[in-house]
């Protein structure tokens, strides 16, 4: 099913995301939804809270993407990065390493709004996968910066946290837009 993605303005992407104790029929089905909402919104990436639920859940396939190029190791090895999309990432813990690389992000919660942020070029994950399975791997690329963007989100940090203060103000109109129209459509809901 696919799933209203909350957009800036909502509380809700402010928040931590609690840990996920167990892999539930639940937590499986709020996977699939997620990455049908995903899919259908062209996003290489989606955390929990982009869906309205504050847990520290994500999903990430960076297939679709031919123009930015991922790398991925698993116990030191250089696999295919195609091979093991798409990922699930259930209570992630992230150690970024690696010279600090500028790119191009944009977020689902931002429709339209793109910008260029600097981020450590390489992480490393640990991670359960949708069948309770603990996975380890390295990432560098576009991948890397999927994981990190989406990390944050599962804490309540947002993409525009880490804008220069430059970029932070060429966008202002437009973020300070989509929050005042985010905060009167809960205004309505909450009617």
């Amino acid at each position: 099913m696919i799933l209203p993605v909350v957009k800036y303005g909502d509380p809700v992407l402010r928040k931590k995301g609690v840990a996920i104790e167990k892999v539930t029929p639940e937590i499986k089905r709020l996977v699939d939804d997620m990455f049908e909402t995903m899919y259908n919104a062209a996003g290489v990436g989606l955390a929990a809270q982009q869906v309205g639920q504050a847990l520290q859940l994500t999903v990430i396939d960076v297939r679709a993407v031919k123009d930015r190029p991922s790398r991925m190791e698993i116990a030191g090895k250089v696999v295919d990065v195609a091979e093991h999309m798409p990922l699930v990432l259930i209570n992630p813990k992230i150690t970024p390493f690696g010279d600090p690389t500028k790119g191009p992000e944009g977020c689902l919660s931002f429709p339209e709004v793109y910008a260029d942020i600097t981020r450590p070029d390489s992480v490393e994950v640990e991670a359960t996968n949708a069948e309770g399975k603990t996975v380890r791997f390295k990432a560098g690329g576009l991948l890397s910066r999927a994981v990190q963007h989406e990390v944050d989100h599962l804490n309540g940090i947002l993409f525009i946290d880490r804008m220069t203060s430059e970029t932070k103000a060429e966008i202002k109109d437009e973020i300070d837009a989509l929050q005042a129209e985010t905060k009167e459509l809960l205004k309505k809901k909450k009617k």
